[in-house]
């Protein structure tokens, strides 16, 4: 080995050591090409730290917008071996920005799940926070749904839908952190070339929140309150009343999700300021009346009972009382039982 190369070894060595903490079994450290590979996690696969020349490198000098969230912008990225990830980059620096960002990359770095974006490494160089995740090349939701040309088939639409149940299921009971999303909505629903959900943006999220866990005085819940916001259209309103974050309100926020892919409508009117909730009140109460409200862009192309089924299990998952709510093992049993299209 050069000795170029050992100081470029070395160098490495150092850059890992510093998500090696965060981290579990670091098998080895490699460099590959321009972008620098560091940290091999044998539960959940590789992770890289990357440097701010990485960053800068791979996306080409931040040139290809692809999305934006609340507060952060996010790029496209090209590695030396022509595969593509998502970068994103907050667009401030503040205490509560950090702090998201923190428990945002803590999250991610714990959870698995082939509906769930996967963590490829981050950036710690500078203030604004930097995460590196798999480029999912489809859109969102809300752009297929609602901004697109192209007709989401109902099929299609129950199948998003389930596959957002098991995240869900899989993040509230089954990665051990019990998480609480908290900004559940249709642009964080991201889709692969075969319409699959991968649900993103965990800057909301909170661990351990399997109940009402705290009084709405509280500074804790004040603290949550101004970290976990949610979406308009999709926030649970006993949240809005008290403050109180748990595992309902994810169930609240999918409860609405359903209503879009069932509807083809928005979860909120801008322009009147009208919730879905509210507009679809009434016909609700009667999963009857559901012919009524179906997307008529699909001209009859879907199935009458499962679209029964899933404005009612939408009308149980917008009950005022969070109690009263399925949880998401028990809208999986309902549509394993009711939606023959999941299969």
């Amino acid at each position: 080995m050069g000795f170029v190369k050992f100081l470029k070894f070395l160098k490495l060595k150092v850059r890992c050591k510093r998500v090696a903490d965060r981290v579990a079994s670091v098998d080895h450290v490699e460099d590959v090409g321009d972008a620098s590979v560091a940290c091999k996690q044998k539960r959940n696969g590789m992770r890289m730290l990357f440097s701010w020349d990485d960053i800068q490198r791979c996306t080409r000098d931040f040139s290809l917008v692809i999305g934006y969230g609340g507060f952060s912008t996010v790029y496209l990225a090209q590695f030396p071996d022509s595969s593509s990830a998502a970068v994103k980059i907050q667009c401030s620096s503040s205490e509560r920005l950090n702090q998201a960002y923190k428990q945002e990359l803590e999250i991610l770095l714990h959870v698995h799940h082939p509906n769930i974006v996967k963590l490829l490494g981050h950036c710690d160089d500078r203030d604004e926070g930097v995460l590196v995740m798999e480029y999912v090349p489809n859109g969102n939701l809300q752009e297929k749904l609602h901004g697109s040309n192209t007709l989401l088939p109902w099929k299609k639409r129950m199948a998003i839908a389930f596959q957002l149940a098991q995240a869900i299921e899989y993040l509230h009971d089954k990665c051990g952190l019990q998480i609480v999303h908290g900004d559940i909505k249709a642009s964080n629903i991201l889709l692969d070339e075969q319409l699959n959900c991968k649900l993103c943006d965990f800057g909301s999220a909170k661990m351990g929140f399997s109940s009402l866990v705290q009084p709405p005085s509280s500074p804790t819940v004040r603290r949550n309150r101004m970290m976990m916001l949610g979406s308009p259209g999709y926030t649970d309103p006993h949240y809005l009343r008290t403050g109180l974050a748990t595992k309902k309100n994810d169930v609240y926020s999918f409860g609405v999700v359903v209503l879009e892919l069932i509807t083809g409508m928005e979860a909120f009117n801008p322009s009147s300021g009208e919730k879905l909730t509210t507009r679809l009140e009434r016909l609700l109460r009667n999963s009857e009346n559901v012919s009524e409200i179906v997307d008529p862009r699909l001209r009859g192309a879907f199935d009458l009972e499962e679209a029964k089924a899933m404005a009612s299990l939408s009308a149980m998952c917008l009950r005022d009382i969070p109690s009263l709510r399925p949880c998401a093992s028990d809208i999986l049993a309902t549509m394993r039982n009711k939606i023959p299209s999941v299969y």
